[in-house]
């Protein structure tokens, strides 16, 4: 075969397209590796902090963020109902929190960094149902007089107060777990990141 006879537009179209073809594999193998150096979705959800903002939610109210899976209770509580708190120390089977290996902040009647923003895992420490916010005062299913607000699970019964301590007589046998939790400023809660003890 003479030169004569080679078409030099052929000749570069085919160069051009297994070029391409080329460059289109060398990115399909490319892409799916350089994806794989980032965290997946389900590793990112097992440890990532979650962020908060604690001013959307009112005295008394309470929120639920999630975090590694899990529903966490974000309770804003009132002047009132923390110091009620104390009036609740002959009815729990761990008022100051010392059975339980939890953070440092976890510790005492109050089991908070602030006083005023309670933060736990919201799964009852039986087996693990969750307990429902109950803040009335005074429920007659509850126990009447004694209610001063708190958490209920329907599941077997277990009560906790509102800084999810665990009532005497009921199946739980342990307060509410504490989460690492910590401040980033006034208003922005991070769940996932412990509070630093100077």
């Amino acid at each position: 075969m003479s030169s004569d006879t080679v078409n030099p537009g052929r000749r570069r179209f085919l160069t051009a397209a297994t070029s391409a073809v080329g460059v289109a594999g060398v990115v399909g193998v490319a892409v799916p590796f350089v994806g794989s150096w980032n965290p997946s979705a389900k590793a990112e959800a097992a440890g990532a902090p979650v962020k908060f903002d604690i001013g959307k939610i009112e005295a008394g109210q309470m929120t639920v963020v999630e975090w590694r899976g899990k529903p966490v209770y974000v309770l804003r509580r009132t002047e009132a109902q923390i110091a009620d708190l104390e009036r609740l120390d002959g009815e729990l089977k761990d008022p100051e929190s010392e059975i339980s290996d939890q953070p440092v902040y976890a510790a005492g009647r109050e089991r908070a960094i602030r006083p005023e923003i309670m933060v736990f895992v919201g799964l009852c420490t039986h087996l693990g149902c969750a307990p429902k916010f109950r803040p009335e005062v005074g429920a007659a299913d509850l126990g009447g007089d004694n209610w001063l607000g708190g958490f209920f699970c329907p599941c077997h019964g277990s009560k906790f107060d509102l800084a999810g301590r665990v009532y005497s007589g009921v199946p739980a046998s342990t307060n509410l777990v504490v989460p690492p939790y910590s401040f980033e400023d006034e208003l922005t809660l991070v769940i996932g990141v412990d509070e630093e003890v100077s």
